[in-house]
């Protein structure tokens, strides 16, 4: 066949090529988890940290069962993947290891943002919130115990998460709380806490 004859068939099929591609970047992933709710389960250890709290040494094991929204807004493209914010409500279940108290429970809510990469594989997050929840306060019988059953929490957790597969989710981050009546009782250390969180989630 002729050069000449066989320029417009290369013209047609590198028009074709190149179109496929474009729709192909531009098409929306099979299945994009930050479109999903998520169940999240996190556990860990964390130690009391110095501050204008408690001097008593607690530790606790923060059993936390959170439900994520999907995406609040839009996504917005970042350093090659996407920004997204999202929602988070807990409930909390934490015994003491350590300290005059047992536990304490509670519930919080909070907002996330969170930096996905292209393919949707890995996350980096940061939230924070806060909540109340009810303790077994033994600050009238115990110097430096928490003093009123009734407490606010507030907490900050960044960390970062790997995709296992197409629903399910594994992380690792660093968990700070604080504990304190906010000075309903007159007794009001404060407890800060601190230390590292695992998490597993499920997108439905």
């Amino acid at each position: 066949m002729p050069a000449a004859s066989r320029t417009p068939r290369i013209v047609l099929q590198l028009y074709i090529a190149i179109r496929l591609a474009a729709l192909a970047a531009g098409a929306p992933l099979a299945y994009d988890p930050v479109q999903h709710y998520e169940i999240d389960f996190d556990t860990g250890v964390l130690w009391r940290v110095t501050g204008d709290g408690t001097p008593l040494r607690y530790v606790i094991l923060p059993q936390i069962l959170t439900v994520k929204t999907p995406l609040i807004g839009s996504i917005r493209p970042l350093a090659g993947g996407a920004f997204v914010v999202r929602s988070r409500y807990s409930l909390l279940a934490e015994p003491f290891a350590r300290g005059p108290e047992h536990h304490y429970l509670g519930a919080s809510a909070a907002g996330v943002i969170e930096w996905w990469d292209a393919a949707r594989t890995r996350t980096l997050f940061f939230s924070a919130g806060g909540g109340l929840g009810w303790v077994d306060s033994k600050g009238h019988a115990i110097p430096g115990a928490l003093g009123e059953d009734f407490n606010f929490n507030w907490f900050v957790y960044p960390g970062a998460r790997i995709t296992l597969s197409r629903r399910f989710s594994a992380s690792f981050g660093v968990y700070f709380q604080h504990i304190s009546n906010s000075g309903f009782n007159k007794i009001n250390p404060g407890l800060n806490a601190v230390g590292p969180m695992l998490d597993v989630g499920w997108h439905f």
